[in-house]
Order: C-alpha cells, then structure tokens, then sequence
C-alpha cells in the first residue's frame, strides 16, 4: 500500500474510535448517575486499577502496556471529568449560583 492508504485506513479508525469514545462516555455518566444516586464517590481507585490490567491483558502491541496505561489514564480522567459536570448540573443551586449543601 502507498502512504495515501495507510492514511485513509488510520482516518477511518479513528472515526471508529471517536465513536467508540463516545459510546464509553454515555456507559460512564450512566454510571455515575447510579453512583450519585447511591452516594458512591466518583473515584474509584480499584475500579481503575481494573480496568487497567484488563487494558494491559488485552495487549498485544506494538504499543507496550506504559503506552496503553497512559491513553487509558486519560480516558478515565476525561470520563470522572465528565461525572464531576453532571453531578454539578444536577445539583440544587442557591440563589449564589453556588451548588447547595
């Protein structure tokens, strides 16, 4: 293959992994929506640590498990980040705009 279609073969996944991105992020704020109704914190450090290993066992390269740990580290920050904005939307807010206690 020429340089052209090993561009057009990385353009069309990654359109398939901004959806798959996006289909994680619905899974994730319905989760936190059942956390916040049972007063789970957001954080969950061995969740994470889960999901982590589960990343690093499905790995098969070239990306070494270093590599494949950071994008999933930011994966999970992006997905607490977006619990953290509909928690505070979802919260009563006083006339301050400041979310009540």
């Amino acid at each position: 293959m020429r340089i052209e279609d090993w561009r057009r073969k990385i353009e069309e996944i990654d359109l398939k992994l901004v959806e798959l991105l996006n289909d994680r992020a619905r899974c994730a704020l319905e989760i936190g929506r059942l956390k916040h109704a049972d007063n789970l914190p957001i954080y969950q450090p061995e969740r994470e640590r889960e999901i982590f290993e589960n990343a690093e066992r499905a790995n098969h390269g070239p990306l070494d498990h270093t590599a494949i740990r950071r994008l999933f580290e930011r994966i999970l920050d992006e997905a607490r980040s977006l619990e953290r904005t509909e928690r505070y939307q979802a919260a009563p807010h006083s006339k301050d705009g400041k979310p009540e206690k």
